[in-house]
């Protein structure tokens, strides 16, 4: 399901921080399978995978988003082994008008990934910008989270991103490469209390 190839060939910038993008990831035969066997959330918020019931598509991906081969392709970018490091995969089916705000993601990540699954993208909120400060308005890239657009950056203090406001559907995946078992112990923990706590308070859509 994963073009690597467009992957490889993908401009690394590392300026304002390290990261590249990539327009479509996905080989066009899966996309629409993808869509239809996305897990189903109803809330903002990350879900971790294992919190989640999917169809056989939405699973291939993810299978080949924490294989080897996609691990050596990033690392590559990255002049990194990430073999060294354990994975987490978290993933997102709406958005909240809160959600977006600029942050570097934490200390403990090591390599963001950030796969969006939207057919197509027509608001102006919700597309995630890389900034060079934090200054919304101060991006050096802007990306619309449409079927297959990729973002992966290597985290760092000045790795600021965030996206204008926006409420409503918005399927993506976010993988990362972490320093510790540890922290990845503690942010599955962290994310099904989270994902519990807002299935009580109630259901969107």
């Amino acid at each position: 399901m994963l073009n690597l190839s467009k992957l490889a060939a993908a401009e690394y910038h590392a300026e304002p921080f390290e990261y590249l993008l990539v327009d479509d990831l996905l080989e066009s035969d899966c996309k629409s399978s993808i869509v239809e066997d996305f897990p189903r959330i109803e809330k903002s918020g990350s879900v971790p995978l294992s919190r989640l019931t999917c169809g056989p598509a939405f699973k291939q991906l993810t299978d080949e988003l924490l294989g080897p081969d996609f691990a050596a392709a990033v690392g590559a970018k990255f002049s990194m082994d990430l073999g060294q490091y354990p994975t987490m995969l978290t993933v997102r089916g709406w958005c909240d008008s809160s959600d977006g705000q600029i942050h570097t993601d934490s200390k403990d990540k090591v390599i963001t990934v950030l796969l969006y699954l939207n057919p197509d993208w027509e608001d102006s909120g919700g597309r995630l910008r890389l900034l060079r400060s934090k200054d919304l308005e101060d991006y050096v890239a802007e990306v619309p989270p449409t079927m297959g657009s990729l973002i992966i950056f290597k985290r760092s203090d000045r790795s600021w991103h965030a996206h204008k406001p926006f409420e409503g559907k918005r399927m993506s995946l976010q993988m990362n490469w972490v320093k510790s078992d540890r922290y990845l112990r503690k942010e599955r923990f962290r994310h099904e209390v989270s994902s519990f706590v807002k299935g009580l308070v109630g259901r969107k859509g």
